[in-house]
């Protein structure tokens, strides 16, 4: 991996973990030689993680539509900022930009770019690894529920390991670092 893009809350959450895991992620991050691609704003979880990695000297590349630029939430110190006219534009360029993902507490729009991401992985339209920092149990109803989508059938079995799952920062690094895509050329049923 080269970039890895963070998706994650532009709020900070009501505890402190939560800023404290996403800027030690970032220090994580650059302390492994990776580039951090992320939202480009300088508030919440975003602003923490990007902080994280520019304390320990590395490469932070924000990708940030113009309304949000406008409304003054960029970071300006980055390495890099490419501003885009849409969230999809933001999260489409994220994806090229990256090797991989790891989504950290958010919500709904953190949600959405971590599916996206799966079912992109599902389709095979990219073999990148997908992870999850699971701070504090934050995503524990999250995982449990990919296990019903299982049991009732919405999900195949082989694509639980499409996410990457755990709570310490190195753990799921070197998980990432050793993924292995699936092949996965034949995801729908052909009954």
């Amino acid at each position: 991996m080269k970039n890895i893009s963070i998706f994650c809350g532009s709020s900070s959450g009501n505890e402190g973990v939560f800023v404290d895991q996403a800027a030690q992620l970032g220090h994580e991050i650059a302390e492994r030689g990776y580039g951090l691609v992320y939202g480009g704003a300088r508030v919440g979880l975003m602003g923490a993680v990007a902080g994280g990695a520019l304390s320990n000297g590395g490469k932070v590349i924000g990708v940030i539509p113009d309304f949000l630029k406008k409304k003054e939430l960029e970071l300006k110190d980055v390495s890099e900022m490419h501003v885009v006219d849409t969230m999809h534009e933001r999260k489409a360029l994220m994806n090229e930009l990256s090797d991989g993902v790891i989504a950290l507490p958010g919500g709904y729009g953190t949600l959405e770019e971590l599916f996206e991401m799966l079912t992109w992985a599902q389709l095979a339209l990219h073999k990148k690894p997908v992870g999850l920092l699971n701070v504090e149990g934050y995503y524990d109803a999250l995982i449990e529920m990919s296990s019903k989508m299982i049991d009732k059938g919405f999900l195949k079995e082989e694509y639980r390991e499409l996410l990457i799952v755990d709570d310490d920062i190195d753990l799921l690094l070197n998980k990432m670092e050793d993924y292995i895509p699936p092949a996965n050329d034949k995801w729908f049923e052909t009954k």
